[in-house]
C-alpha cells in the first residue's frame, strides 16, 4: 500500500462524527525538490534549558509521577484551534472547518500552531484548557516551516507560556510527551521517545520550478500523534518545548478513512521556532537562505545509483540534480548532473557537496540541516565538492528565497 505523509489538522467530515479522515493533506517523499533553509538571530520567550533522558533504573512509579508533573504544570499552555470559512455567508457553519493544536509562547498572547492547521480559515477560534474560547488574529505563517503565529486577547491568568527548550541537544532515544487535540479529543496526552533527527519533509511552500521546497532538520519521533495533533508541543522530560508536531507517516488508514498512526511522527524542531516565530512577529514574515539547488533524494542513495554516477561506493553527501539559473549555485559554479544513465531521470556528472565550511555532510538531510541551523542569508560559505574524481571548494553567498 502507498506510504504517505499525513498533516494532522481535522477537516470538517471528522469533526461532525469523530470517526471520518478525508480531505487530510498528502505530502509526498520529496525527491530532487529545491533547496533552503532558514536563519536568523536566536530569540526565545524562555530561557532555553537541558535535555534530559530517562534512566533505564528509574521505578516505574516514579516516571508515572514524572509525566504526571509535567503534565499538570504545563498543559494549561496547550490550546485547541477551530478555523472557520464563510461566516459572513447566509448558510453561516455550526462546525468549523477544521481542527488542530496550538501552545502559548509568550505572555503577550502570542500562540504557535501549524501553517496548515488554520491556512484557508476565515476565523480562528483558540479554546483554552480553562474552558475559555476566545477569537484569534492571525499575526503571519511560514509555509516553509509550516508554523503560523496567532494572538489572543485574554485575561493574564489565562496565558501559561511554555518554556522552550533546544533541540540541538536533543538524542534519539530521549523520552518525548505528545500534548494536543487529536480527533478533537483536547488535552490528550502521549508518551514515546525520539526515533531519529535530521529527516526531510516537502514544505508547505511551492518553488518556482512548480515543485515543493523542502523542510529539513525534522525530528522523528513515536509517540503517538494522530490527525488534530498538528501544531501542538513535543516535551522533554523537564517541561520544555521541543518540536512542534506536524505530521505522520503511515501506509494504512482505518475503515472510516483515518490516517492509522504507525508508530512514524514528525516535528519541526524548537531551534526553527526560535528563529522563524521572532521574525514572524517582528516582520510578519520570515526570510530563508536559499541555495538554489535540486538534490537527490536521500532514500536513493544506494549501490546502483552510486555506480551509474561512478562514485565510489563509500561516497557521501548530497549529490546535485539541479541549478537554478542565475541563482546562488549557479553563480559559484555549482553543476548539476547531465549525462544520461540507464536508470531514468538519474544523469551523472553531477557535484558531490561533501562539507560546508569544513563541516562534512554525508547526506542531502544534514546538508539542509548546517544550513537551516548555522547560515543567513548574504553569508559566504565554502563548499567543498567532488567533480570528476576531484576534490574542489567553492565559495558561495547565500541568497534569499525567491
Amino acid at each position: 500500500m502507498k506510504r504517505t505523509f499525513i498533516t494532522l489538522s481535522i477537516p470538517l467530515a471528522l469533526i461532525l462524527s469523530l470517526s471520518a479522515c478525508a480531505g487530510l493533506d498528502v505530502l509526498q517523499t520529496p525527491t530532487d525538490t529545491p533547496f533552503d533553509t532558514p536563519t536568523s538571530s536566536p530569540v526565545s520567550t524562555a530561557e532555553p534549558g537541558t535535555s534530559s533522558t530517562l534512566e533505564i533504573s528509574l521505578p516505574a512509579n516514579a516516571a508515572q509521577n514524572a509525566f504526571a508533573g509535567i503534565y499538570s504544570r504545563i498543559s494549561d499552555g496547550v490550546v485547541s484551534i477551530l478555523s472557520f470559512v464563510d461566516l459572513g455567508s447566509e448558510d453561516t457553519p455550526i462546525y468549523p472547518a477544521g481542527q488542530g493544536s496550538g501552545f502559548v509562547y509568550s505572555n503577550e498572547g502570542y500562540i504557535i500552531t501549524n501553517q496548515h492547521v488554520i491556512d484557508g480559515a476565515d476565523a480562528i477560534e483558540v479554546d483554552f484548557q480553562s474552558g475559555l474560547k476566545v477569537w484569534a488574529e492571525i499575526v503571519g505563517t511560514d509555509p516553509d516551516s509550516d508554523l503560523a503565529v496567532l494572538r489572543v486577547d485574554v485575561p493574564p491568568e489565562e496565558l501559561t507560556p511554555i518554556p522552550l527548550g533546544d533541540s540541538g541537544r536533543i538524542q534519539v532515544g530521549e523520552a518525548v510527551i505528545a500534548i494536543g487535540n487529536p480527533f478533537g479529543l483536547n488535552g490528550t496526552m502521549t508518551t514515546g521517545v525520539i526515533s531519529a533527527l535530521g529527516r526531510t519533509l516537502a514544505s508547505e511552500r511551492v518553488a518556482p520550478s512548480g515543485s515543493l521546497f523542502t523542510a529539513g532538520d525534522l525530528i522523528q519521533t513515536d509517540a503517538a500523534i494522530n490527525p488534530g495533533n498538528s501544531g501542538g508541543p513535543l516535551i522533554n522530560l523537564q517541561g520544555e518545548v521541543v518540536g512542534v508536531n506536524r505530521a505522520i507517516r503511515t501506509e494504512s488508514f482505518t475503515v472510516t478513512g483515518d490516517a492509522a498512526n504507525s508508530g512514524v511522527g514528525f516535528a519541526i524542531p524548537v531551534n526553527i521556532v526560535r528563529r522563524v516565530v521572532p521574525a514572524i512577529i517582528q516582520d510578519g514574515a520570515f526570510s530563508y537562505p536559499y541555495l538554489g539547488v535540486a538534490s537527490l533524494d536521500d532514500g536513493l542513495w544506494n549501490l546502483p545509483t552510486l555506480e551509474m554516477l561512478g562514485l565510489p561506493s563509500d561516497a557521501q553527501g548530497a549529490y546535485i540534480t539541479e541549478v537554478t539559473p542565475g541563482g546562488p549555485a549557479d553563480r559559484a559554479g555549482l553543476q548539476a548532473g547531465s549525462t544520461r544513465t540507464t536508470i531514468r531521470g538519474l544523469f551523472a556528472g553531477g557535484d558531490l557537496i561533501t562539507a560546508i565550511d569544513n563541516t562534512p555532510v554525508a547526506n542531502f538531510s544534514e546538508l539542509l540541516s548546517y544550513l537551516l541551523n548555522f547560515t543567513e542569508v548574504n553569508q559566504e560559505i565554502e563548499l567543498h565538492v567532488l567533480r570528476d574524481g576531484k576534490e574542489i571548494t567553492l565559495p558561495l553567498i547565500i541568497g534569499a528565497r525567491p
